[in-house]
């Protein structure tokens, strides 16, 4: 950090540059632009900060992201609560969700199994899954996990432990190009994903 700067202006630099995609310069210039702000955008900006790290967990039922003990998708009424979409992350729900034809629950594993990242199923929210799946209201499963090596090795162990389960589990098609992520994909590619989808032999 710059002796020319005060210990306050520093630290915030500093943080700054923790962020992903930040770098030094950048982070001097959000720095700056915070200094130069009026006061009551910049406490607005650490306001938001805060309430999002305060007010925001986990749905009891789907683990996505929520600001009470379900989230908006499960406390609808007018969704499918026997067909339940399986992603990775939270931010996979919102890019399948801009397609439009999402009428389906979901089912949040907050990522997928990969040994040598030291990432193991029971570090996932697969068993409260399975648990899901018990229901007789579950008729289908549509894994949307991730189109490549670990997303595909999470479905299928996934499906692994669900046979003899009278329950249909289906995969996205591979309009997703092979290796990708679901972030990335245009709406095209995901709708075509969803009407496609077949099942996970």
């Amino acid at each position: 950090m710059s002796s020319a700067y005060t210990e306050s202006l520093n630290r915030l630099i500093e943080e700054f540059s923790r962020l992903p995609g930040v770098g030094p310069k950048s982070a001097e210039r959000l720095a700056f632009h915070i200094l130069k702000s009026p006061a009551k955008e910049a406490l607005a900006l650490a306001e938001a900060i805060s309430l999002v790290k305060t007010s925001i967990g986990r749905c009891e039922t789907c683990y996505n992201l929520s600001e009470g003990p379900h989230c908006q998708i499960c406390s609808d009424p007018k969704r499918d609560k026997g067909l339940i979409c399986v992603v990775e992350q939270p931010k996979d729900v919102v890019c399948l969700e801009q397609t439009g034809l999402c009428t389906w629950t979901y089912h949040v594993l907050g990522g997928h199994i990969a040994p040598l990242e030291g990432i193991e199923p029971s570090d996932l929210t697969i068993n409260q899954l399975i648990e899901r799946v018990q229901s007789p209201q579950v008729h289908e499963l549509i894994m949307a996990t991730n189109p490549n090596m670990e997303g595909d090795g999470t479905a299928l162990y996934i499906s692994s432990l669900l046979r003899g389960v009278q329950v249909r589990i289906t995969r996205l098609a591979r309009g997703l190009p092979t290796g990708s992520t679901l972030e990335y994909a245009s709406g095209k590619i995901l709708t075509d994903a969803i009407l496609g989808r077949r099942d996970l032999d």
